[in-house]
């Protein structure tokens, strides 16, 4: 008995539009940043504590700039294995106005 096989078309179709999409948009990030890695970023993401804070220094008061910080520090056991999750994000938003 030969097997039905035009069911499964629609669902070979999207399947190939979204990997032909995905390789499309990966080479086409690799080839416009190839990235960058910063020590004194690094560094800084590894010196921010545990939770979320936003502040507006004081040094920079004529700017109106505000600076957020956040960290995530984990360590997840799943089945045997263990893992430390370390996420970190460091964001400033400055509004100036420039001219007249």
């Amino acid at each position: 008995m030969p097997l039905p096989l035009a069911p499964l078309l629609p669902l070979a179709l999207r399947f190939g539009v979204v990997a032909t999409t995905t390789f499309a948009l990966t080479r086409l990030v690799a080839a416009t940043h190839p990235g960058r890695t910063d020590q004194r970023a690094e560094d800084a993401l590894d010196d921010l504590g545990e939770g979320l804070s936003l502040h507006r220094p004081a040094d920079r008061a004529e700017d109106r700039q505000t600076n957020a910080t956040a960290r995530l520090r984990r360590v997840i056991r799943f089945r045997g294995k263990t893992w430390e999750l370390d996420a970190g994000a460091m964001a400033r938003f400055r509004l100036r106005q420039t001219g007249k």
